[in-house]
Formats: C-alpha cells, sequence, structure tokens
C-alpha cells in the first residue's frame, strides 16, 4: 500500500542495492501519478488514461485492466487479495486482486487522489478513503457500504494515517484531524497553519507533515501541540515523508529533497534536483528512493544524502516509488510504470598513465 504501511511512514522492509538497472517498462495511455503496490507476484497501479492495471512483476506483461471513469491517481491499497484504489470518477474500487474482475464500487461526492488505509473493528475490515467532497468515508470491506463519514469542512487530498484505533489526516481547511476509528467521531483538531496536500505520517504519537506555506512540521499528538518546525526557503511542501528511528526525509518544492533529526527538526542534509520534488521518498536500508519533476529517479546515501545512482525517464516523477524483493518500481509522466533490478556497478575507465618527462 501507499508508504507501506497503515502509520504511512514510508520505510521499505527489504534494502534495495544502489546500482540498479531498468528491468521492464508498461506502457498507459496516461501519466502515472499513482504510487505503485506490489503482492502476489503482481504491481497494482493506476494512470490517467483512467485505468487500473496489474502487470506481472517479473517481466511487466499485463495481467489485467479495470477502467474507471477518469484519472486514477489513487495508490492502491492490496489486502487478502483485493485491490483497493480509488479515482477521480469519485468511487472506490474492490477489485479481485487475480482477475481485476469488480467486487463491489462505493461512491463519494467527489474525486479521490489519495489512497486508501485499513484497520479492523473486531472481525470487521475496514477501508478508509477520502474525499474532495469534504468526508473521510469508512467502508465496510466486505460489502462496500459506509459505516460513517466524517465531514471536514475543505478537500481531502491525501491518504489517512493509522494510529492506535485514531486516523490523522490534513486537509486544505488547514487542520490536522483527529478520528476515532470505531464511531467515526472528532477526537481533536489541530491548527496546521495552511493547507495540507500531503499524506501524514504518525509514529510514536508524533504526526509529520509539510503544507503550503512552507513549513514541515511535527505534532505532539497527546498533548495537540507543535513539537518543532523545520523551514528552508519559501516553497510549499506536497512530499509524504518517510520516518526512520532518528530521521524525517521529505521532498520539497524547492527542488530539493530535505533530511531532518526525528527528535528536533535541525537538518541533516538537502539534495537538489533540477525539479520540485512533489513524490515521497522511500527508505530501503541504507539507501533513499525518490522521484523528481526533473525526470530522474534517484537513489541516495540515507547517511549524508549524497548521490549513488539516478536514471533519467526524460519526463517528470510525480509517483512514489514502491520497493518489494529487491526490485524498486515508480510511474513516470510519460505513461510508463518502470521497474528496477539490481544491476552492474558502471564501467569506470582506468586512469591514463601519467606521460614521462623527457
Amino acid at each position: 500500500m501507499f508508504r507501506g504501511g497503515p502509520g504511512l511512514l514510508g520505510v521499505a522492509t527489504s534494502p534495495l542495492s544502489n546500482q540498479l538497472a531498468l528491468a521492464w517498462s508498461a506502457k498507459t495511455g496516461g501519466p502515472v501519478k499513482s504510487s505503485p503496490a506490489v503482492s502476489g507476484g503482481l504491481v497494482v497501479f493506476g494512470s490517467d488514461d483512467g485505468f487500473i492495471r496489474a502487470v506481472k512483476t517479473a517481466d511487466g506483461v499485463q495481467a489485467w485492466q479495470f477502467k474507471t471513469g477518469d484519472a486514477v491517481e489513487s495508490s492502491p491499497l492490496i489486502l487478502e487479495k483485493r485491490v483497493y484504489v480509488g479515482s477521480n470518477d469519485g468511487k472506490l474500487y474492490a477489485l479481485d486482486l487475480e482477475t481485476g474482475k469488480l467486487v463491489w464500487a462505493f461512491e463519494t461526492g467527489d474525486k479521490i487522489p489519495g489512497g486508501p488505509n485499513w484497520h479492523r473493528q473486531g472481525t470487521a475490515l475496514r477501508i478508509l478513503a477520502g474525499s474532495y467532497d469534504f468526508k473521510l468515508h469508512c467502508v465496510d470491506a466486505a460489502t462496500g457500504k459506509e459505516v460513517w463519514a466524517y465531514e471536514t469542512s475543505n478537500y481531502i487530498n491525501g491518504s489517512p494515517a493509522i494510529l492506535n484505533g485514531v486516523s490523522f489526516f490534513g486537509g486544505c481547511d488547514a487542520v490536522l484531524h483527529s478520528v476515532d476509528l470505531e464511531k467515526g467521531v472528532k477526537i481533536r483538531e489541530t491548527e496546521a497553519g495552511a493547507y495540507v496536500a500531503a499524506s501524514v505520517a504518525v509514529a510514536s504519537d508524533h504526526a509529520y507533515f509539510g503544507h503550503y506555506q512552507n513549513e514541515f512540521v511535527c505534532i505532539d499528538l497527546k498533548a495537540g501541540t507543535r513539537k518543532w518546525t523545520y523551514k528552508s526557503r519559501e516553497f510549499p511542501y506536497f512530499s509524504s515523508p518517510a520516518i526512520t528511528v532518528d530521521r524525517v526525509i521529505f521532498g520539497g518544492q524547492d527542488k530539493r529533497v530535505h533530511c531532518v533529526e526525528r527528535s528536533t527538526g535541525k537538518p541533516v542534509w538537502q539534495f537538489a534536483t533540477r525539479g520540485k520534488v512533489d513524490g515521497s521518498p522511500v527508505v530501503a536500508g541504507n539507501v533513499v528512493a525518490i522521484g523528481s519533476g526533473d525526470g530522474k529517479m534517484y537513489i541516495l546515501g540515507l547517511a549524508d544524502g549524497l548521490e549513488q545512482w539516478s536514471y533519467d525517464t526524460g519526463h517528470a516523477i510525480e509517483s512514489s516509488p514502491a520497493v518489494a524483493d529487491g526490485r524498486l518500481y515508480v510511474g513516470s509522466n510519460d505513461g510508463r510504470l518502470l521497474c528496477f533490478a539490481p544491476g552492474p556497478a558502471p564501467v569506470t575507465k582506468p586512469a591514463p598513465s601519467p606521460i614521462p618527462h623527457p
């Protein structure tokens, strides 16, 4: 699922080589802004051409496709042999993972750009999705029937995060919302400072996110107060963070990747690209994988932020990468899903022999 788990922490379970080669690419009819999800030998992703597709991890050959009524920016959630994914047609879809057949479709009042999340209430599996109809919807996974809807005062753009029976999400109302998952009622509203387009990451009773007044913040969820604020330059943050034991990594529309201390928000390193970084980073072992609007997919050192590898797709990358079984999957605005596998290190030419003095 988007960011790897319900807390949206952006940390992969498998390491990633810092030397990769393109294994295959799968072509669609529109930009791939959707972040892929990987399970059961399949990669599932959406495209602006309105299709949800599943391709085989081995070779990128299409297993199935499902047509929705509009662009699919949402990242799929794969759970118990079903795919849950939103579309800009305003519907949340449940599809069979193996066949792509429709199980149910739940209609909201507007588009669903963020990926869904999940939790269990007793034995019941429930799916959460935010919509531009201003609501967070909780849907029964078995039937597609709404359990509850929590209404805010503006668009919900990102994926809702989940921690300890509570969902946390920001929105264009400039509020960090805390909602009880059992009843769908408000626990707390915390001023965010500006509208929040990114998904919030939650861990150890803290929330981490950037907003459109050019700040990245950490909120103490128990106190409902801001713990620290990071501000670099006058550019917004649309990227969702990756959270490690001691660091927070995120992209900025200042064309940079930022790494700060998790406890204080103090800067550790920055990496400059040539385009805005709206996609979200993934930490895999001791490297960070992230795409940029400059068309490049980057592998950076987690410790120092130095570039270790890059690949130029020729078109902007807004999709967030997925890392599974040592491979990296990411969408490109040229309409392709790309798969990178560990590859040989680049050939280095021997240094020229010194010219002897006469």
